[in-house]
């Protein structure tokens, strides 16, 4: 970290605040929670409460919600919680009031539309020579608030940056693991959200646990062969910020991405199924589907899902399309896969 300072969190939706509140519970001292709304942040550090996004849960006495960014030149790491597809803006509007040593941890899930750029390469283009890191895992800020336990993943190149990181963050219930491989980390929680809205589809559409069980295993070997094009580790994607986030995503109605495919699958257009909130994997979609086949990954779950949102395909001609793909060997290499045995074919 660049200094003795206190660890800020930029953010102030559900996730944001859960963060401050697990750093402030973490470590003494006091835990700056911006917000780019003035009034906002008045009425957060009035109420005690983010009655927005987290209502009837107390923030922690150590935050202090604020709309004054001059305070982040003292923090000794920066939080960005933010969605993925504001990250460049926002970073951009705040880089006068960050120093170039401070480190900033990636706490968005996605992929930039347009260049479809992942989140630490959008913020080395902002801010260039900053040190990086990536925040991911299976969790939801409702939980991560309340103080119930739960275990995520911080990765930086920088294996002793990402250690003190770790340790700032960890506290009574909140256990950060921390590790090496920053493009591991960023590609499971894009893309588990992405395969999450095709899990919530086979439910709302009334196919089934066993259906779902199957597409949950398909789409991680979907997601292993994607990172491994990328340069990702395997070991990353089969820990919290690849499966361990794929299994709570895809299984459970508080996922927005999971809620988001549930109303899919009854019927709704993706307008009526987004119901004003955001569902990240609904946005990363397509940028996932043109990475994919610019390294010949084949990712048939995926492109199903981008075709969906699209509205080039109805989910009913997506699930044949899926079911009448070739059987193959489960064993056997599949284009994009690896070549150690340990790559999975699609469906």
């Amino acid at each position: 970290m660049s200094g003795a300072g206190p660890v800020a969190v930029v953010g102030g939706g559900a996730w944001g605040t859960a963060l401050a509140n697990a750093a402030a519970a973490a470590a003494p001292g006091e835990v700056l929670l911006w917000l780019r709304d003035a009034a906002a942040a008045q009425a957060m550090a009035r109420h005690r409460e983010n009655a927005r996004y987290l209502p009837g849960v107390p923030l922690h006495p150590g935050v202090r919600p604020s709309a004054d960014a001059a305070g982040l030149r003292r923090a000794g790491a920066v939080l960005v919680v933010t969605p993925a597809q504001t990250l460049r803006g926002v970073l951009a509007a705040l880089s006068p009031f960050l120093a170039p040593d401070t480190p900033l941890v990636l706490c968005a899930k996605g992929i930039e539309r347009g260049s479809d750029a992942f989140l630490t390469d959008v913020a080395a283009s902002v801010r260039p020579g900053a040190p990086l890191a990536v925040l991911s895992g299976p969790s939801f800020a409702a939980d991560v608030a309340r103080g119930l336990p739960t275990a995520v993943t911080l990765a930086a190149v920088d294996g002793d940056l990402a250690a003190r990181l770790a340790a700032a963050l960890s506290g009574p219930s909140l256990r950060v693991y921390h590790g090496t491989d920053p493009r591991g980390v960023e590609i499971g929680g894009a893309a588990k959200n992405v395969l999450a809205i095709a899990c919530g589809a086979v439910i709302g559409r009334g196919l089934g646990e066993s259906a779902r069980a199957a597409l949950v295993a398909r789409s991680f070997a979907e997601l292993m062969r994607f990172a491994r094009a990328y340069g990702a580790r395997p070991e990353t994607l089969m820990g919290l910020s690849g499966l361990g986030d794929l299994v709570l995503t895809a299984a459970s109605p508080q996922s927005r991405n999971f809620a988001f495919g549930e109303r899919l699958g009854r019927g709704a257009s993706p307008a009526e199924a987004a119901g004003g909130r955001l569902a990240e994997g609904a946005l990363t979609a397509a940028a996932l589907v043109g990475l994919a086949r610019r390294r010949g990954v084949e990712m048939p779950v995926a492109e199903a899902v981008a075709a969906i949102v699209a509205g080039e395909i109805g989910l009913d001609d997506a699930v044949a399309a899926l079911l009448s793909r070739p059987l193959r060997a489960e064993d056997e290499p599949a284009p994009g896969g690896a070549e150690d045995g340990a790559g999975i074919v699609p469906p």
